[in-house]
């Protein structure tokens, strides 16, 4: 039998896919409707999960991907950071309660305790920078983090403009980002999502890196 993932804040998937291929039978909860998440799936608030469920019962790993918006780079731009939940400290302290391996993942930025970082250069086939936090307490490795190789680009200003093509280089998976829908999903490594969930997901190649050192550490544990 699968060991089995909770995963929190799920949105489409992007991470959800990348546990399941790492071995994990995954089940997703999001606030928000999502037509389009791959696993079973339950629209309710993810704190009231965590508040209300015995999830150490029925999983052995929660994965948590709370609203990134107050941590980015964007919010304390424009300078409309406090508009948006500061959910990253009562995650951690309820999924430290439950007693269970957990992951934490959001933007550069973020207040995760000694984060390490993934990017898309560390993995082959992947066409996007993407840097990601990832908090846990469970100890795993990441591959090298290679020198980042030029971005597609539209901006005429940018002295590489008109040198890259968006089928081949790396390009920004945003929502002012510079690709097709297409391209973004070739990128990411994700063929389901509309253009709105790509901007707003993760390539499942970061969280499959994490789910089989994940179950390495289930089995180990058991044995």
């Amino acid at each position: 039998m699968k060991p089995r993932l909770l995963d929190l804040f799920c949105g489409a998937g992007g991470a959800g896919m990348g546990y399941h291929r790492g071995g994990f039978e995954v089940v997703g909860v999001d606030l928000n409707p999502q037509p389009n998440y791959p696993f079973e799936f339950h629209q309710i608030d993810a704190l009231a999960v965590l508040d209300y469920s015995n999830v150490a019962a029925t999983f052995d790993v929660v994965h948590a991907s709370p609203p990134c918006q107050r941590y980015s780079d964007l919010a304390h731009r424009n300078g409309n950071a406090n508009d948006w939940p500061d959910l990253v400290g009562p995650v951690r302290d309820r999924l430290i309660t439950t007693g269970l391996p957990y992951i934490i993942e959001n933007v550069e930025g973020a207040p995760l305790h000694r984060p390490v970082t993934l990017c898309g250069t560390m993995f082959p086939g992947l066409r996007v920078l993407r840097h990601r936090l990832f908090e846990s307490n469970v100890a795993f490795t990441t591959p090298a983090h290679r020198p980042h190789p030029l971005v597609f680009t539209h901006d005429k200003r940018k002295a590489h403009y008109g040198r890259l093509d968006q089928n081949t280089s790396f390009v920004q998976v945003t929502g002012g980002g510079n690709c097709s829908v297409a391209n973004a999903r070739d990128a990411m490594g994700v063929d389901w999502m509309t253009k709105h969930e790509l901007n707003e997901a993760i390539p499942p190649a970061y969280t499959e890196h994490i789910g089989l050192q994940l179950v390495d550490h289930l089995e180990q544990a058991a044995a």
